[in-house]
Order: structure tokens, then sequence, then C-alpha cells
């Protein structure tokens, strides 16, 4: 078992063996998705964020290793490797501690120690620092030559060379870092002139808070706000007492040399390490923060991927707005658009009869199930025109998010799709395919842009675009991908593809039409083994003859299941579905060293509803009719709402007019929460109690507690 192993084991308290195996898996190739849910024996059953969570450590440790492999290169470069040293590198495991080892020997610019010792005053810094009796200009006096012109002169050079050694004193760094971590506060000023221009951050004009105690979110306002240049913030402590616990370390006794210490110690405390540390910390707040929005930005994805489909219907799709008119689209089963055109129901047309005569023969010719509306410009307006159109038969209505459906529309993936149609066309078609399949529609989009984020664009864009590419990798082999209609962005986040092979998939597909069973996948070019294995339990060919290639069940488990209806005296195809027969099944009977209880387990519920989707039904959301703006909205009302976004201090809620009304978390329970999401789920349908409306700055306040 190796030391890292052994490092993570203990961080995430898992055991050893399985973080062990977890890690050789990964190295192999094998995906998390793939390991979640088809190699629980050899992880002890780890679901997808405990291997994460290893391979993201594991990652961290590898890179660790890597810096502590230059630093005693470069150590042993400047002829000043010992074996002491040495070992100390080796044996660390922190980041910040590998750095505080170093900082004596990292190569430097022209500092004000360097250059006092290539004037030869570091041998008076070595007699200051023995503090013994004696005057300490009269000792300087033998430094008195070449470039130094005087005793004051030598003196402070020395004392520029003890201020750098009590920075890089790693018990030093580690005292103020104690220090910082108890007692920092946060400070953000206005820059004075810019108050009209950076009216948006008020509330930080003049802020102060502990720094442990500041949210995530203040924290990332204020960070936007200072690299915006309306800000000055820093990190600050109490000097006096960081120096009450300095001085004495370095300044032993009463002599006049100690008091020259005492002096550098102040200096190098000011000048050089407070700042260090102020920097370190800001880093590690920032860092925090970014993880804390990241986290909530992942969540959220995760409950929009995976919302409610309605599922191979015809479905209307209405681009709502004014001047320009609504887009309609009609779109098949498939999503494939079969009609466009523009109708303009509202000011300033106002050709109200053309256009619900237009949609209502478009809804009878195309025989369309469901209509979805955007929820933006004119949504609300279009909503009551629809509903207010008599049908020959029942048509739903839904108002769907059209977040990033601009930013599709322009995209090369809508160019590539509808080469032949404009923008309006393109955001029309996507508003009606989230409809039929959110995961689907919105894997084409850059997560980013969906608008269910906090502060996106302010985070580390590296480790947001990391976690946003998991997030929609697991939802989608969660869900599982048809083969055979899949796009290409969709195949691109399937087990073990990627954008190139699932490229080569469509272009396999039509040119040889559609997949007959999963072993053809083996045909596509470029598709081995390895990637097979990893893709095959997430992709679905509901007509194939072997009822299991619809289905979660793996292909190298098919023999499992073949030896089970065999038992059973029964084919696959008789097994599938039958309750009674599964419920006869002793799992015990095919367990082996490859396949476990809980492999067996999965294969039993796959068996009982093959290819079933864990995602819920989609529902109808019916907003209060009698509120059409926000001046209709009063203290007190209970309205309907759905959640539209989710952050660290709270959620939006859409209850049909343009303004979102905000849930602050103290307004979600009558119980302190911690998260928001302990509470409400994206899409989540709400009854909400209107608390204050302030028409001027368009903000309205919500509750829930004691409604839901």
């Amino acid at each position: 078992m190796s030391v890292i192993t052994s490092l993570i084991s203990k961080s995430l308290n898992l055991s050893n063996k399985n973080v062990d195996s977890t890690i050789k898996l990964l190295n192999e190739g094998a995906t998390i998705p793939f390991i979640s849910r088809y190699r629980k024996e050899d992880t002890g059953g780890l679901d997808e964020v405990e291997i994460s969570n290893i391979k993201e450590l594991n990652d961290k440790y590898i890179e660790l290793e890597k810096r502590k492999e230059f630093i005693i290169k470069s150590i042993s470069e400047q002829e000043k490797l010992t074996t002491e040293l040495e070992n100390r590198i080796i044996d660390c495991w922190d980041s910040t501690q590998l750095e505080d080892i170093y900082l004596p020997f990292k190569p430097k610019r022209q500092t004000r120690a360097e250059i006092a010792r290539k004037k030869g005053l570091e041998d008076l810094a070595k007699w200051l620092m023995d503090q013994k009796s004696g005057s300490a200009e009269t000792k300087a006096t033998e430094f008195v030559k070449g470039d130094v012109a005087n005793t004051d002169e030598a003196l402070k050079g020395a004392r520029d060379i003890i201020a750098e050694l009590v920075n890089e004193d790693s018990e030093a760094r580690n005292k103020v870092r104690n220090i910082f971590s108890r007692e920092a506060v946060i400070t953000s000023k206005v820059v004075k002139g810019k108050e009209e221009e950076a009216e948006k951050y008020k509330d930080y004009f003049d802020f102060s808070s502990a720094l442990a105690k500041c949210p995530s979110h203040r924290l990332l306002a204020i960070r936007r706000a200072e690299g915006e240049g309306f800000l000055r913030v820093s990190i600050s402590v109490d000097d006096e007492r960081s120096l009450e616990q300095l001085v004495p370390m370095y300044a032993k006794n009463d002599t006049e040399a100690a008091d020259h210490v005492e002096d550098a110690v102040v200096d190098g405390y000011k000048r050089l390490l407070k700042p260090s540390i102020e920097t370190e910390f800001a880093n590690i707040s920032k860092e925090k923060a970014d993880e804390s929005a990241i986290k909530v930005f992942t969540v959220n994805l995760r409950q929009l991927l995976l919302a409610p489909p309605l599922g191979q219907q015809r479905i209307l799709g209405v681009d709502p707005g004014y001047r320009s008119g609504c887009k309609l689209v009609c779109l098949d089963e498939q999503g494939n658009l079969l009609h466009n055109e523009t109708i303009y129901p509202h000011p300033p047309q106002n050709e109200f009869s053309k256009a619900a005569s237009k949609v209502s023969m478009l809804i009878s010719t195309y025989k369309i199930d469901a209509i979805a509306i955007g929820n933006g410009t004119a949504s609300r307006e279009t909503e009551r025109f629809i509903t207010n159109i008599r049908y020959d038969k029942e048509v739903k209505v839904f108002v769907v998010s059209e977040s990033g459906a601009s930013v599709y529309s322009a995209s090369k993936i809508a160019r590539e799709e509808f080469p032949e149609y404009d923008v309006t066309v393109r955001g029309a078609v996507s508003i009606g395919r989230r409809l039929s399949d959110p995961l689907a529609e919105l894997v084409k989009i850059d997560a980013k842009s969906i608008g269910v984020g906090q502060y996106q664009h302010d985070v580390d864009q590296t480790k947001l675009k990391r976690s946003l590419d998991q997030t929609v990798e697991s939802c989608v082999n969660l869900v599982g991908v048809n083969v055979n209609t899949a796009s290409k962005q969709l195949l691109t986040y399937v087990s073990g593809l990627g954008e190139s092979l699932a490229q080569k998939i469509v272009d396999y597909r039509s040119e040889n039409g559609a997949f007959e069973s999963r072993k053809e996948l083996m045909k596509v070019p470029r598709l081995g083994a390895k990637a097979f294995e990893q893709a095959a339990g997430f992709l679905r060919i509901p007509t194939a003859d072997n009822p299991l290639d619809n289905s979660a069940v793996h292909p190298e488990s098919y023999n499992v299941v073949e030896k089970m209806a065999k038992d059973l005296n029964s084919s696959v195809n008789e097994l599938i579905g039958n309750k009674e027969l599964i419920e006869n099944i002793d799992i015990k009977r095919y367990k082996s060293d490859r396949v476990g209880t809980e492999t067996l387990t999965d294969i039993l519920q796959e068996l009982e509803k093959p290819g079933r989707d864990p995602r819920s039904k989609v529902q109808v959301l019916e907003f209060d009719s009698s509120i059409r703006t926000i001046n209709d909205v009063k203290e007190g009302i209970i309205v309907n709402g759905i959640v539209t976004n989710i952050t660290n201090f709270g959620c939006f809620v859409d209850f049909g007019i343009k303004e979102n009304g905000l849930i602050h978390i103290s307004e979600m329970a009558d119980r302190f929460i911690s998260n928001p999401a302990e509470v409400v789920s994206l899409h989540q349908h709400v009854k909400v109690k209107v608390i204050s409306v302030d028409l001027e700055r368009k903000r309205i306040q919500l509750s829930l507690r004691d409604l839901n």
C-alpha cells in the first residue's frame, strides 16, 4: 500500500483496500460512473462523490510529489541539500509546509537582504543574533568598507538579513498563520469618487467581518468589486498581538544587539511576513469561496439536467416576443423540426385573432400534444394568449426556462443542426426540446450559460469546468442514452467515449443505419475493448433482439442473467419485468469472485424495471392569473411559484412576473438551516408568501415558513 493511499484513506475515512482498488481502476482508465455502477465489489460500493474525492486527492498528491522532486533538484543544484533536509521534504505531504521548507532556498529577486549579503554583512547579522554584550555600533565599524559607507548602513543591512530570516522561519510563519486563522478580519472600503459607479456594491462600501465567518457569496462579491476597481480590500490581524508572540522568539535579552534584533523582527513582520500570510489567506479564502460557489452550481446543474422530461410527444415550441413576434416551431416525437413561422398577438401589431387561428391550425395539422413557452420577454402574456385558445384536443401548456437558448442558437452546434434557419428558429427549437428531454438539449450548451450559478465568472474557471463536466457526465450516465437517437453532444458525455468516438458513432449510424445490438458498437472505428467496456452499460438499444441491450445490465453480466433464466426454465425475455419470477431468484447461487452481492442486486432491480428513467414526471404549474406585474404584488399574499435558482444565501422563485422573488435562507424554515438545498430543489413547485415589495429597486422578498 502506498503512502498516498494511506493519506487518502485517513482524510476521507475510507478503508485502505477500497481506496487502493479505486485508484488502480482510475489508473487503468475507468471512469467514475463506470466504477460506481459496475465495480462495486472492488470499491466496497463507493458512490460517485466518494470516488471523485479519491480521484481529486490522488491527483493533488501526485502533483505534490512532482513539486517535491523539483524542490530537491533545485536545492541539490545549489549544493545545499543535506540528508536531513531531503528526508524532511520527502516526508512532507502538506503543500504549505513544503513551500515553507523551500522558502530559504528559493531563488530570489534582488531583495534588501540579498544586497546586504553581497556587501558582506551576514557576519554582522549573526553577531546581532547571538545577542552578546557589547556595542553594536563598535562592532559595525568592522564592516564599514567597500559599498558600506557607515555604521548606520551596516546595521541596517544586518537588520534586513535578520528580517528575511524571520520571514523564512517556518515556526514564525506558523505562529502568524495561527493568529490569522483565529482572528483575521476582512475589510473593504469604497474607492473615493467611485461611490455612484459602484452603487450595486453599496453594502460593502464600509464593510468588516471576521474572515472565517464571511459567507462565500459576500467574499466573491467583494473580490469582484475589488477587481473592477471599486473597493480597496485588506485582510488583517492585531499587529501588537502578533509581535508579542514573535519578538520573544528572537530577542532574548536586554543587550544592544537584542534591540537591533527586535527592530528587525518588527520590520520583517510588517514588510515581509504579514503581507505574505495576508496573500496566503486571501488565496485560501478565495479557494474556499470558489469551492462553495462551484458546489452550489453543480447541485443546481444536476437538478436542472435531471428535470422531469415530457418524453416523446409532439411539441409546439414558442419563443415569445412583442414587436418581433412569437416564433413558433412544430417538433415531432424525436424533436425534428416540422414547421416554423411567426405570429404577432401582442402590441404593437395586436393580431390576436389571426395569431389564435394560426396556433389552432398548427395544433391540429401537426397533432401537437404539448406547448412549451420560453420564460423570457412577453412570456406571461403569451401564456395567457395560448391558454385562452380553444383546441379540438387536450393540449398541456408548460413554461420552460430559456436560459442559454440564445447561446445555443448562435453556436456552431446549432448551425450544424439547422444550417438553413436563423437564430430565432433555433432558439424556439431549443425551448421545445427542453420540454421533451431537458438533459439531451441542455448538454449542447455551455453549462455556465444555463443561468443556475452564483458568481460563476469569478471562480477558478478550470475547477469550475472540471466540476461541471463531471456533473453532466454523471447525469447522462445515470439516465442512459439511446445510441440510435442521441446527438453527438449527448454521446460525448457517455462513459468512455468523448468527442472523437461520439462523432464516429454518429458517422457509423449515418452510413450503416441504426445499431441492432450493443455488440455492433465494436464495429465503430477506433472503439476498442476498453471503450466498449466503459460505455456499453450506459448505451440503450430499444429495438435490439436481446432485451438486455436496452437495460443497464452490462454485457459482461449477460451470462449471469441467462443462467438465472435457464434455472427458472424461462427465457431472458420472459424473465424481464416478471416480478414473480425475479422474486424466486436466490442471488447467492450466482456469486463469484467477479460478481458479488452488490452487482447481483443491481441486476435484479434492472430486470424488474429495465431501462427505467430515474427522473420524475413533468408537472404543469399554474400561476395566479391576477398577478401580471410587480405592481400587482402585495405583502401578505400567497402565490404558487417555481424555484429558478439556488444560492448560498437563499433561492429565487418565479411566480409569473418579470421579477423573481427571493426567499432568504432565514425564511425557508422554522429551524436553522445552513444550506438552502436542505429545503428546496431547482424547479420545485412551492407556495410562497410575499413579505415585502420594493418597487423602486424591483425586489420582492418571499417566505416559505409555515407554508410547505
